[in-house]
C-alpha cells in the first residue's frame, strides 16, 4: 500500500486520504478509514487530486450556503432545504478532505436556520392574519356598496369604486402572502357575490332609466313636431309656443345625447316664430320713423298749450293735436311710442291742472263761501280797527298788542281769499 501527501491534512501532518497499489482511494474518518472509489490508470496523486477535487466541490457549496444565510434575501426554509441536500452529499461522499468539518459547518448553520424558520413561520401567519384583515375589509366594502338602494347610487362612482377594489383584491392575490384555501375560497365567494348584486342593480338601474328615458323622448318629440307645426303661424303662433316650452321644461331628461338633438329642433322652431317677429318689428320700425319725426313735431306744436293763458283756447289747441296724434297711429318700437306719449301726457296734465284750479275758482258754491268768508273777515276787521283805536287812546299796551296781532291775522286770510 501506498500513500500519498494531503494538501488538506491536520496539523500532525496525518493526511485525510491514501491511495492503495491497486489504485483505491480511502478517506480518513476519525480513527477509520474508508474507500471512496478506485483510480487504476493514474498515479496516487493524481487520484487523491480527483477526490480532492470532490471535496473542494462540496466544501463550496457549504460555503455558498454560509454566504447566502449571511446575504440574506433568502428564506430560512429554503436554505434548511438546500442544507439538507448538501448535508446529504457530504455524508458518505466520495471526496478527500474534512468532511466531518463540513457536516458541522452545516449542522450549525442548520440550527440556526431552524431557530429562524420559526420566527419566519410567526411572521408568515402573522402576514396571512393581515392578509386576511385586508381582504376580509374588501369584502365588506364591496357587499357595503351591493346592499345600496340602488335609486340612490351614483352609477358611474360606485362603479369606479368596485373596480378599485376588484383592482386590489387582484394586487392581493398576485403580492400578497398565500391564504388558506377554505378560507380564500370563502371570501372570494362573498367578494364575487357582491360584485355580482352590484351588477345586477347597475343593469336593472340603467334598464329603467333607458325605459324612462325613452317614455321622456317620445314626449319630448311630440312637443317637437307640434313646435315645428307651427311655423306657418309666424309670430302668431309664440303663445302656442310659450305654452309646449312649459310643457318641455316638466317634461324630465331623455338622456343628453337625446335631449341635446331634441332641443335643438325644438329650439330651431322657436327661433323661426321670434325671427318672424323680429323681422316685422323691424319693419316696423322702418315704418315708424315718418311717425316719430310727425308726432314730434306736434310734441313741438303743443308746447304752445303752456303759453296760452286763454284756457278754452288751450283746450282746442290740444285737441287738435291729440285728433292728429291718434291720425298717425301705433309706433314700433313701443320704447319710442312710450316716450312720446309721455311727453304728450305731461301737456295733458299741465292743462287739466290749470282747469281744476280755475273751476274752483269760478264754482258758483265756491264763490258763495269766498264771498260770505270775506264779509265775516270785513266786519272783524272793522271791529278790530276800533278795538285797536280805543287801545291807543287808553294807552293799554296788553290790548293794544292783542287787537293788532288779531287785526293782522283777519286781513292776511282776507288777503288769502283775494280780497
Amino acid at each position: 500500500m501506498t500513500a500519498a501527501a494531503d494538501p488538506t491534512q491536520t496539523a500532525d501532518a496525518e493526511p485525510w486520504g491514501r491511495v492503495d497499489d491497486d489504485g483505491t482511494v480511502s478517506v480518513r474518518e476519525g480513527d477509520d478509514w474508508r474507500v471512496v472509489g478506485q483510480f487504476p490508470d493514474g498515479s496516487p496523486e493524481e487520484a487523491l487530486a480527483y477526490f480532492q477535487r470532490k471535496y473542494t466541490d462540496l466544501a463550496s457549496e457549504v460555503t455558498l450556503l454560509e454566504v447566502r444565510h449571511r446575504r440574506g434575501g433568502a428564506s430560512a426554509a429554503d436554505l434548511r432545504s438546500a442544507a439538507k441536500t448538501v448535508s446529504a452529499k457530504i455524508s458518505g461522499a466520495a471526496a478527500v478532505g474534512d468532511l466531518a468539518s463540513l457536516e458541522s459547518r452545516v449542522a450549525a448553520l442548520t440550527e440556526t436556520l431552524s431557530a429562524e424558520s420559526e420566527t419566519e413561520a410567526a411572521a408568515a401567519r402573522e402576514a396571512v392574519d393581515e392578509a386576511v384583515k385586508t381582504r376580509t375589509e374588501l369584502v365588506e366594502k364591496a357587499e357595503a356598496l351591493a346592499a345600496r338602494d340602488p335609486r340612490t347610487v351614483q352609477w358611474k362612482q360606485a362603479s369606479a369604486e368596485l373596480s378599485a377594489l376588484f383592482n386590489e383584491w387582484q394586487s392581493q392575490q398576485q403580492n400578497g402572502p398565500r391564504l388558506p384555501k377554505s378560507t380564500a375560497q370563502q371570501l372570494w365567494k362573498r367578494f364575487r357575490d357582491a360584485r355580482a348584486t352590484v351588477d345586477k342593480h347597475r343593469r336593472e338601474f340603467y334598464a329603467e332609466l333607458d325605459e324612462a328615458h325613452k317614455e321622456v323622448r317620445d314626449r319630448k318629440t311630440r312637443l317637437v313636431e307640434k313646435a315645428e307645426a307651427l311655423a306657418p303661424k309666424g309670430e302668431d303662433g309664440i303663445t302656442a309656443y310659450r305654452e309646449l316650452l312649459d310643457q318641455w321644461k316638466t317634461a324630465g331628461r331623455a338622456g343628453k345625447k337625446a335631449d341635446d338633438a331634441l332641443w335643438a329642433r325644438f329650439k330651431a322652431a322657436g327661433d323661426a316664430l321670434y325671427g318672424a317677429r323680429s323681422e316685422r318689428e323691424t319693419a316696423d320700425a322702418e315704418a315708424s320713423r315718418e311717425k316719430i319725426a310727425a308726432k314730434r313735431e306736434l310734441l313741438e306744436e303743443a308746447k304752445a298749450v303752456a303759453d296760452e293763458r286763454d284756457i278754452a283756447k288751450a283746450r282746442s289747441l290740444l285737441t287738435s293735436i291729440q285728433r292728429r296724434w291718434d291720425e298717425i297711429g301705433r309706433i314700433f318700437p313701443r320704447d319710442a311710442e312710450r316716450g312720446l306719449d309721455d311727453d304728450l301726457r305731461k301737456i295733458e296734465q299741465g292743462l287739466r291742472s290749470r282747469e281744476d284750479a280755475d273751476w274752483k275758482r269760478n264754482d258758483p258754491e265756491q264763490k258763495a263761501r269766498a264771498n260770505d268768508m270775506t264779509r265775516q273777515l270785513t266786519e272783524a276787521i272793522e271791529k278790530l280797527e276800533d278795538e285797536l283805536a280805543a287801545a291807543e287812546k287808553s294807552g293799554d299796551k296788553a290790548a293794544i298788542a292783542k287787537a293788532s296781532e288779531a287785526l293782522e291775522a283777519r286781513k292776511a286770510w282776507l288777503r288769502a281769499l283775494g280780497g
